[in-house]
């Protein structure tokens, strides 16, 4: 295949990466706004490189944006134009009008959009999926997911991050509809600054918590913090009537316990999301080009990135309201 990769960033060189080490990929093509940066991570790679426009049109087999948020919905569409199979970072877009737009556009022409929830590629939350649907914990009660950051991200960031009921949490969002099975009902939501001021100023939170009610009554404590000097922690404790699990916790995890003769973990902590997943961000991808090639059912729809989406704007409404909100009132 020739694969375009669009968005030379971080995230872009560890796609491109991974995409260039397949045996499946004759050539990756890298497109950024900022030439100097697509021909440099090309010449790394072995690939090509050219403008956003010129990849597009460069004859590819499918394309993979790791663009900034921004760029995604223009981007899409884009490549929709094109009828290139697209697997893009989430969010598809930064807002619910654009998301539903791409979501009816890509259901209706039937090209393939496979988003970037990574989580659902990571072998705990898989086998946390296996266990529950094979009833091995019984009847699920509640669920405590935890999503921290190791540092806060730049100020810049910020403001076009959409908030961190939509950046830090979509991922939460979006992997407990997809352990349950279900979609979620309520939502209740309290957001604070307890250091960080620079969130403040742009009316987000660097701590959060969430409680969700899904429709098949399990109930699920979400809490959230963009700074974690122990290290970049990210688990799901899950509670059935037959048996406890837990997702990430082993011994890189950055908690210790205080109780008497317990070891600490034997560390080194994970310090990033690229660390804590990069065999799920690898089998993502790889999973990505069987769908291309007709082998696989996508795993992470538009309407599942519109659906996560949702459960956000529950949390925001919830936080501004000072109440729990039903998802039947959003969108």
């Amino acid at each position: 295949m020739r694969v375009g990769l669009l968005g030379a960033g971080r995230i872009g060189v560890f796609h491109a990466t991974v995409l260039a080490e397949d045996r499946r990929v004759e050539e990756v093509v890298v497109g950024d706004v900022d030439a100097k940066r697509a021909a440099a991570l090309a010449e790394r790679i072995g690939g090509e490189s050219g403008s956003i426009e010129e990849v597009i049109g460069s004859g590819l087999d499918a394309v993979a944006i790791a663009a900034t948020t921004s760029a995604h919905a223009d981007l899409i569409n884009a490549c929709l134009d094109a009828e290139l199979p697209i697997f893009c970072e989430k969010p598809v877009a930064p807002g619910y009008e654009e998301t539903v737009e791409i979501v009816d556009r890509v259901e209706s022409s039937g090209v393939i959009l496979q988003v970037g929830f990574m989580r659902r590629f990571d072998a705990g939350y898989r086998e946390a999926r296996r266990l529950i649907d094979a009833g091995a914990l019984g009847t699920v009660y509640s669920m405590h997911m935890f999503g921290h950051d190791h540092e806060p991200p730049p100020e810049e960031y910020i403001s076009l991050s959409g908030g961190i009921f939509r950046d830090l949490h979509i991922h939460e969002f979006d992997v407990l509809r997809w352990l349950t099975g279900s979609e979620a009902e309520e939502v209740f939501a309290q957001g604070s600054v307890r250091r960080f001021d620079m969130f403040a100023r742009h009316g987000d939170f660097d701590t959060s918590a969430i409680i969700v009610r899904m429709k098949g009554g399990v109930l699920t404590v979400i809490t959230g913090s963009r700074h974690d000097p122990a290290g970049y922690d990210i688990r799901a404790e899950i509670f059935g009537s037959d048996d406890s699990i837990c997702v990430g916790l082993d011994g890189r995890t950055p908690l210790r316990s205080v109780e008497p003769g317990v070891a600490p973990p034997e560390g080194p902590p994970y310090t990033g999301f690229l660390v804590r997943f990069e065999q799920a961000y690898r089998d993502e991808l790889t999973h990505f080009l069987d769908l291309v090639e007709g082998r696989a059912e996508n795993p992470c729809t538009a309407r599942d990135s519109l659906e996560a989406l949702r459960v956000a704007m529950a949390a925001e409404l919830s936080v501004a309201e000072r109440r729990p909100v039903l998802l039947e009132e959003i969108g």
